[in-house]
Order: structure tokens, then sequence, then C-alpha cells
């Protein structure tokens, strides 16, 4: 998610995709231009105030960048982020916001000519590149985390009228030039107030029951339709079998791949015996802590008969639990009223680009940074008053197993209360 270095991030990763205005000084290029329209000095790509820009250099090219004003998004204004909080939990939208930048092109000793020459090749850059890319956001500014973010940011030609525009450069006491307006959008920028985790529910009524549903029409091809995960679980952990159930998975060989949807790793393991066509097993290893981070994964069944091409059915979504196998307490250092660390070690490890929080009660905690993958996570827990405490571990929005569901009715796990003194 993006940070309050947003803004500068997208001003610099605009100013780097015009940078390819320059090439209009390249020699193959200026030859076949009019003698008045060639570029001969120097383009430069600026980021200055209108008055600024047209005080600039006379005797250089200049492409001028102006962010002349910022909207919040309306779309954004009271949406929280999709798989940021989960259901009876109450988190804070991100700052959406929408940027309009005027772009004015300045040719060489006032030369109008070589000013249309360079807005019309601007203009013509931001026309075949509508999105910027991820890569091109990182590149520019990696500290802003906009390429991060699950929006992407397009760039798209903005309507102004003549009034508004002379408005714009009367209010810079300065004289008008050439200029296009453009809207970049939408830029997410996370909330830093933590978001408030209740404990979850044990049990939904009397009986606990769900929602089934049964199609009317099975078509002939491998399908997955549901996950059942060990008892009352909300995911699996290292060691629990996984049932991917289904129609049409029976064949000579049967396979799984898994995706990790952070990460993107693919993995591609055989399943485990069985000769129903309605489910699929697979068990988690247990002692492959490196290859199996927590979080949300994909799975599909890749089916073999002889003599034909094997079938791929759709993929289906299940979670993976950020196991907790320690938890120490100790208090933070430089010492600090009501100021403990939290030191967790988990069964699998987590990636430095994932998300980590520790739960204590109802508040949440992020984890220190870490830049390798790990199963040790650090986390400083402030202005906490003295008291048991129940402890999750949140892992891009996963939670470890905090009920103990062999009891009836279920309780939470006495393993994970500690008391901070």
């Amino acid at each position: 998610m993006s940070n309050e270095f947003a803004i500068s991030a997208i001003t610099i990763t605009l100013r780097n995709l015009l940078d390819a205005v320059k090439t209009l000084a390249d020699a193959a290029i200026i030859n076949t231009l009019p003698v008045e329209a060639r570029p001969l000095s120097e383009i430069v790509i600026n980021n200055l105030p209108l008055d600024e820009a047209s005080e600039f250099d006379n005797g250089k090219n200049q492409v001028n960048i102006f962010l002349y004003h910022i909207e919040h998004n309306a779309a954004w204004r009271n949406t929280e982020i999709p798989g940021r909080v989960k259901s009876g939990e109450s988190g804070h939208p991100p700052l959406g916001l929408n940027l309009y930048y005027l772009i004015t092109a300045f040719g060489q000793d006032d030369n109008e000519i070589i000013g249309h020459l360079l807005l019309g090749k601007a203009m013509t850059i931001l026309h075949d590149h509508p999105v910027f890319s991820r890569q091109e956001i990182q590149n520019a500014f990696p500290a802003s985390q906009v390429h991060e973010q699950i929006e992407r940011v397009r760039i798209i030609p903005q309507p102004i009228s003549l009034d508004d525009m002379s408005k714009l450069w009367t209010g810079f006491q300065t004289q008008y030039k050439l200029s296009v307006a453009y809207q970049v959008s939408v830029l997410l920028i996370e909330s830093k107030r933590p978001s408030i985790t209740p404990l979850p529910v044990l049990t939904r009524g009397a009986d606990d029951r769900g929602v089934f549903v049964q199609p009317f029409v099975i078509p002939p091809y491998p399908t997955l339709e549901s996950v059942r995960y060990p008892r009352s679980q909300t995911g699996v952990q290292p060691g629990d079998e996984l049932i991917l159930a289904g129609h049409d998975l029976k064949g000579t060989t049967g396979s799984l791949k898994f995706k990790h949807l952070v990460t993107g790793e693919e993995i591609l393991r055989a399943a485990n015996v069985t000769s129903s066509s309605t489910e699929v097993r697979f068990t988690i290893p247990s002692a492959e802590p490196a290859i199996w981070p927590p979080g949300l994964y994909t799975a599909s069944s890749v089916i073999g008969n002889p003599g034909e091409p094997d079938k791929t059915s759709n993929e289906i979504s299940f979670a993976i639990l950020p196991a907790i196998t320690l938890i120490q307490i100790q208090a933070l250092v430089p010492p600090e009223p009501k100021g403990y660390l939290a030191i967790i070690t988990t069964s699998c490890e987590v990636r430095p680009q994932q998300r980590a929080f520790i739960l204590l009660g109802n508040r949440e905690f992020p984890s220190r940074v870490h830049t390798l993958s790990t199963t040790t996570l650090r986390f400083e827990m402030r202005n906490v008053e003295p008291g048991d405490y129940f402890i999750r571990l949140r892992v891009d929005g996963i939670d470890s197993l905090l009920i103990d569901d062999t009891k009836s009715p279920p309780i939470f796990n006495v393993a994970y209360k500690k008391t901070l003194v």
C-alpha cells in the first residue's frame, strides 16, 4: 500500500516517462524536420511552478510538468481495502487521491513551432502509455510502495476550459503558453490508524450451520467447487490435510498446482493417493517451512489419463495459517512504561514482502521490518496495560488458529494466552 511519499513518486515517474521527449534531439530526427522546427538546444524536463517555468533559461527547450490540483477520490472515500479487514472488524479507508498535472512546452528563444513539436511529442507518449507499470513506479521511488497498491495508476486526459486555464495562468501573473492537462489516479495512501480486531465468534447459532449450494448442471470437466479444512478451521496449518471437493477429479495420475498470491511463487506436487472423482487430498508438509509461506493460495487440480492431454481444473482459493510455535514477551530496550517486545516464532517462513501483525486482545501492532525470509518476527507494543491477553498472528490478513475446537463448545486455546506485567 502507498505511503506519504506517493505524490512525489508519481511526479518522478511521470517525469521519467516524458524523458522520451528528448529523442527529438537525435540527429536522425532533427534532419527530417523543417529548419524552424529543429530543437538544436538542450531539451529539459522540469517540475516548476508556471511563473518559474516561464522564466527558465530561454535558450533551452523545456517541457514542464506542474501539479496544479489534488482532490479526494470519491469512490475510495469510505471504502476499505478488500481483504485487509475481516467481517466484524473495523478498519480505516485509505486516502484516495486524484492528481492533476499541467504539461507545458517552451521552445528555445520563444520559438512557438518548437514548443508545439515538444508538446505533441509529450501528448503522444502519454496517449500510448495510459497506465503506469508497477516496475516503472518502483524504479522511480521504491520507498513510496505505490507499486504495491491494489489499484493501477492511470493517466487520463483532463478537459479544462479556456476560462479555467486563463485563471490558472493569471494566478501566477505570467504569460499564457499552450498547455494540456491530465488526471493521474488513483493513489491509495494507507491510514496509519490501527484497525480494531475483536476476538472471533466461537459459534454461529445453536447448530453452527453454514450454506451449501449444489449446482444443477455438472460439466464433464475437472472442476473444484469447495475446500474442506480440518474441523472448523479457517485454513490449514503445516501437517494438516487439505481436501478439495468437486467433480470429474479422477484420473490415472493426479497433481496439484499451488500459487502464493502475494509472492507469486508456484508449487507443483502430487496429490495424495485417492480413487475418488469428487475430491482431491493433499497434506501440507510440516518439514518444508521455507517452501510454504503463510497466506492466501490458489490451487488447481491436474488430471492425467493415458492417450489424453492433461486436464487442469479451475483455481480455488484457500489459506495456510501462520502457526505460532513460540511466544516470548520481553521489555522494550530502552525500557518504556507499558512497553513490550513480543518475539513470535512460526512454523513457516514469512517473506520480506508480507505484512505481519500481532493481535493483542482487540489491538494490532506491526512487525519490525525483515529483509529476509524468517520464522522469527519481532513486534514493538506500546501503551499496553498489564493483564492477560490472547495472542494471534496475522500475515497478509490471515490469522493464526486461536480456537480449540476439540472442546464442545469450542474455547480459546490457553497456549496463546500470555500475562503482561
